[in-house]
Parts: structure tokens; sequence; C-alpha cells
């Protein structure tokens, strides 16, 4: 079994990518081109969330495919961190706190991070153990100003903002100083999967990351 990791090290596995792209895939078929198409738009890593019956294929395939560090979003359960990480993800996100998933991702070496929308589950997190947290869902809590609102109590915890976030929003929190990276889905919608546009979604990955760079 992998080292236990602290959650400090999702920085490192994200290799200081401040934007990722949160995936919804409904078919394993697209994964590979996927894959391509957000490497050469310049991601680094991507979330695959746990929300199609082909999630746990997809992330396999887009993890073997290399060029993108791949992680597992929209877990609830400890079963479902299990498989993820079996499948090759390098991090798993929730979208709330969960012990079970905390415990299961720290047996297993890979960062987690739960999501948040109050101070009270903020909290929570950080009595576990956790310095990284998903604001979720960040957009319709009030956007920056509450990530701000709640980032102020709690020096040091880092947030990574998802949510209902577009790119015109993502200059406004990776202003924030608490923030570590943005996660959203508009890079790569299930209807440019369903066109195959994947030359749209290699220009809006650039854009976004160009974004993120200046």
């Amino acid at each position: 079994m992998a080292r236990p990791v602290s959650d400090s090290d999702l920085a490192s596995v994200l290799g200081g990518a401040r934007v990722m792209p949160v995936l919804t895939v409904p078919s394993v078929s697209t994964a590979g081109r996927l894959a391509d198409a957000l490497a050469a738009g310049g991601a680094r890593c991507a979330e695959v969330t746990f929300r199609t019956p082909d999630a746990e294929q997809v992330l396999k395939e887009m993890a073997d495919h290399g060029g993108l560090t791949v992680g597992a979003g929209t877990v609830l359960t400890a079963a479902q961190a299990e498989r993820a990480v079996a499948a090759g993800a390098r991090f798993v996100v929730s979208p709330g706190f969960d012990e079970e998933v905390v415990a299961t991702c720290r047996e297993l070496g890979v960062p987690v991070v739960p999501g948040v929308a109050t101070a009270t589950e903020l909290m929570r997190a950080l009595k576990a153990g956790l310095d990284t947290v998903k604001l979720f869902p960040a957009e319709s809590l009030g956007g920056v100003r509450t990530l701000r609102a709640l980032a102020a109590p709690f020096p040091g915890t880092r947030f990574v903002p998802t949510g209902g976030i577009a790119a015109a929003q993502l200059s406004g929190y990776l202003a924030e100083p608490a923030v570590l990276a943005v996660g959203g889905s508009w890079m790569a919608t299930t209807d440019h999967l369903g066109r195959g546009d994947y030359e749209e979604i290699r220009r809006l990955t650039a854009d976004a990351v160009n974004r993120s760079t200046t």
C-alpha cells in the first residue's frame, strides 16, 4: 500500500496547475481523444466525476493515456474511493465531508478534497487534519465573496472552488490567495463530447490555462 500523504501534497500532485477541468463523460469511447484535447490545451490535471456508468473505465483510460494527472470526483462512499484509486485516481474529490471517505483515502495514500459549504463543515474538515477543501457549489453559495468570508477565520486553509463557475469568473477566484485551483466543467461539457468537438475543448482549455498564468 502507498505511503500516507498529507493534503498539502495535493499541490504537488496537481503539478502547480491552477485550473482543473471537471468532466462528466458518458462513454469511455471518448476518453482518449478527450485526454489528448485537454493536454493539447495545456491542462495538467482533470477530475472525472463518478456520475456515469462508465466513469471508472473513463478514469482508467485517461490515467493510462498519459499527459494528465487524473483524479476522481463526486466520490460519495469509501467503496467508490477504493475503486477510483484502483482505476488510477491520483486524488479524490467529494461534494461533502464524509469521515469514511477521508479515512479510506488516507489509508490508500491519496489526497482527498471534501466539499464544504459552511464554516461548521470547514471546521470538521480541519479537525480531521485536512488543509485543502472544495467550496461547493461555489457560485450558488455566493462566489468569491463567500469564499473570502470563509477563508478569513481559517488562515492556511486552501480552497478548490467548483460548481457553476464559468470562464468569466475564473480570474476572480484565482486572484484570491486562499485558492489553490479552480474546477470547472465549461472546458469540456457533455455537449462538446456529444458533438465530438475536441478542437473546441482544446481551445477553451488553452484559454483557461492562459487566464490562470497571467
